[in-house]
């Protein structure tokens, strides 16, 4: 199965999803959105699947520190271009796996996805 984990390096909640798919050896690639970039395509695809509210972190510091008028009335193009131009307000990890998405990390979802 092919395995794809996108993220940012340093995210200590990327680093216990990476721990958890390295403990039960279910083999991975490593895209760092951050330094890599991410592209129209996969953030269209992620929000259909999984619904821009999935996609997008509002929690985050990059989303909380753009000025009212950026967060306000935002529309599915207009977070599309946030997250294009900053990969950080993208919620993390997104995990594919062959037809499987996941959005965010959780041990049991993980071992649901991979049977382990």
């Amino acid at each position: 199965m092919a395995v794809t984990i996108y993220g940012i390096k340093n995210c200590d909640t990327m680093k216990k999803a990476r721990s958890w798919l390295e403990d039960h050896d279910v083999a991975y690639e490593f895209h760092d959105y951050k330094g890599i970039g991410i592209d129209r395509a996969h953030l269209e695809a992620w929000i259909d699947q999984a619904g821009l509210d999935t996609v997008l972190n509002r929690a985050g510091t990059t989303f909380r520190k753009l000025p009212d008028a950026e967060r306000e009335n935002l529309t599915r193009e207009k977070a599309i271009a946030l997250m294009l131009d900053q990969p950080s307000m993208i919620k993390r990890p997104v995990l594919e796996a062959k037809d499987k998405l996941v959005i965010g990390f959780k041990p049991e979802i993980y071992a649901g996805t991979f049977g382990g």
